[in-house]
């Protein structure tokens, strides 16, 4: 064995290392998507965090070029069940060991990875260290190591994965996944707050007729009302939402001034700019199969879920309704103010990875601009 993932509570999962040599220390968290390892690497929402995949077979479409959420990889190590020695796939431009090496990650295959995520369920997530080669050799070093590791509690990471200055995206998706698409340079304008945004909720977005810019967490108000936007976006991220406080301000102050759309973090953002609690969750959704309710229509959506906290199911939202939940524990996974013109769900319905149920969502928003304008 030439690799360890130590966990704080003195658990010790050894493993064949690939990708990078060294050691990194993270939240450990684990995933239950049958696909989309490349998107789930370059999620800012895992800044911070070491992904075990559920999966037992990884790394067999190798890597492309189309699929990055990101242009980086986020995670803090990877751990899977088994690497697949054999790459196969005809938009393959690599393997996953390269493409972590290159981007300075530790990977770690061969683990027990049943055994290690029934220890986070049973325990909940903890702090852990991942060691490749070398530093892999003192176990009681990587233990201390994750018991000093950052506590995701009380964590603001928006400001390590926000974008440094404001851009336009006008990229759209594949015509042959989503089919054509209508622009214009007179389309209402969407402003969208990056709080660790992923590349295909710009896309759909845009796939929709819509302008869009992108802009630092940061963002004082007057700004964005300056820019006149048809709507305002609220993107996912990592970290606590009640640490990010200038975020919450800044929703608070633009509450009512437009339509308001949120996803994730920008879910939990907006619950706590209405008056509402987060909290931090025993193991969190991570995974493209979870069960959510649509309480207005009854219809059960499967949905791609990526959260530690989620918002207290006994929040006053100051007028706002739930409007999904997530049908494993009963949890908030949507919100709607209706006299603001504010809603948000805590899944990602820009499926990537994940299923297409939720797409409906972007529709919802773009005829709340449309009516805006």
């Amino acid at each position: 064995m030439t690799a360890v993932l130590a966990l704080e509570d003195g658990s010790v999962f050894p493993g064949d290392g690939f990708g990078a040599q060294g050691y990194q220390t993270g939240e450990i968290v684990f995933n239950t998507s049958m696909t989309g390892y490349q998107e789930i690497l370059t999620d800012p929402s895992y800044y911070q965090q070491i992904v075990t995949m559920t999966v037992p077979h990884v790394g067999n479409t190798g890597i492309n070029l189309e699929d990055l959420e990101s242009s980086r990889v986020w995670v803090s190590g990877f751990v899977v069940r088994a690497l697949s020695p054999i790459v196969s796939n005809w938009r393959n431009r690599g393997d996953l060991g390269s493409y972590l090496q290159d981007q300075g990650i530790i990977g770690i295959s061969g683990v027990a990875t049943r055994a290690l995520v029934r220890n986070i369920r049973e325990k909940g997530v903890m702090r852990a260290a991942i060691a490749h080669g070398e530093a892999a050799s003192d176990i009681p070093a990587l233990i201390k190591t994750a018991r000093e590791a950052l506590d995701m509690s009380g964590a603001n990471l928006v400001d390590h994965v926000t974008t440094a200055a404001a851009y336009d995206w006008t990229a759209s998706s594949d015509p042959q996944w989503y089919g054509s698409h209508a622009h214009s340079q007179n389309a209402p304008l969407i402003i969208a707050y990056d709080y660790g945004i992923k590349h295909n909720i710009l896309r759909m977005l845009t796939d929709r007729g819509l302008r869009l810019r992108v802009v630092p967490a940061h963002t004082p108000p007057h700004e964005i009302l300056d820019m006149r936007p048809a709507g305002l976006f609220l993107s996912n991220g990592p970290g606590d939402p009640a640490a990010v406080d200038y975020a919450i301000d800044n929703i608070r102050r633009l509450l009512g001034k437009l339509p308001i759309f949120g996803i994730c973090l920008g879910h939990q953002i907006l619950a706590l700019a209405l008056g509402g609690r987060t909290e931090k969750m025993r193991f969190g959704h991570r995974g493209g199969n979870q069960p959510v309710k649509n309480l207005a229509t009854g219809a059960v959506e499967i949905a791609a879920h990526n959260h530690g906290f989620a918002v207290s199911a006994a929040s006053d939202l100051n007028g706002g309704e739930v409007t999904h939940i997530n049908l494993n524990d009963n949890t908030v996974a949507g919100l709607r103010h209706r006299d603001l013109r504010a809603f948000s769900v805590q899944y990602h319905p820009e499926a990537s990875p994940g299923p297409h149920d939720s797409l409906y969502l972007f529709d919802e928003f773009v005829a709340a601009v449309l009516q805006h304008v």
